[in-house]
């Protein structure tokens, strides 16, 4: 019988807006992926060597700037590929696009070899994810679910929702994705924000006041 290999997460809060780049490995052979990086290069290079992780690709949740700062340096270093939900990718050159013109630090970020959609499966080195489309923070927003671990960017946060006043930002839209593609999943189900601390399925179901008052449960 096979048996299931558990993925192990450090989150590294980075940059200004305190992003959580989360780093997501198997350590029977080391096989991992960059999620969000959103700044701090060097930090995110130190701990991937401090826990002898070979980087199988980045992981994008959306294309705003605070979440793709440190891209570039990282493709650079380990030469894998860039994964982004379709509709953000035109995000990564344009500094007005991904809102980072506004707070004075133009970003640029390399193109991504991989556009993805609803139900795509990602495959790197040994671990595998399923991308769940969820626009509303913006357009080409996604989230990556592998193991019991969603991966869930600045659609959800624990107590709150992604915020829908920036460009391509869409507040009814937003509640479907999360009705759809996250509140379908079981309580247990641990959601890795963009910001701010860890929750469950279960705890936002029960607990969130953007969503309890819909009656999603």
């Amino acid at each position: 019988m096979q048996v299931e290999v558990i993925m192990t997460i450090e989150t590294i809060v980075v940059g200004p807006f305190e992003v959580n780049c989360y780093l997501v490995w198997k350590k029977e052979d080391g096989a991992g992926v960059i999620i969000d990086p959103g700044d701090e290069d060097e930090l995110i290079i130190e701990r991937i060597a401090r826990n002898n992780i070979a980087v199988k690709a980045i992981l994008l949740t959306h294309g705003h700037g605070d979440h793709i700062a440190a891209v570039k340096p990282l493709k650079e270093k380990y030469g894998v590929p860039l994964y982004i939900g379709t509709g953000d990718e035109e995000l990564l050159a344009s500094p007005s696009a991904n809102i980072s013109a506004l707070f004075g630090h133009e970003i640029i970020c390399p193109p991504a070899e991989h556009v993805v959609s609803d139900g795509d499966v990602i495959t790197a080195g040994s671990l595998t994810f399923t991308v769940f489309a969820t626009p509303g923070h913006t357009r080409g927003g996604v989230c990556y679910f592998g193991g019991n671990n969603l991966f869930c960017g600045d659609t959800l946060f624990n107590g709150s929702i992604g915020r829908t006043d920036l460009p391509g930002g869409n507040l009814e839209q937003l509640l479907r994705s999360i009705e759809r593609n996250i509140l379908t999943l079981p309580d247990e189900i641990k959601c890795y924000p963009g910001h701010g601390p860890l929750t469950t399925v279960g705890n936002e179901r029960k607990f969130n006041p953007f969503l309890n008052p819909r009656r999603f449960a």
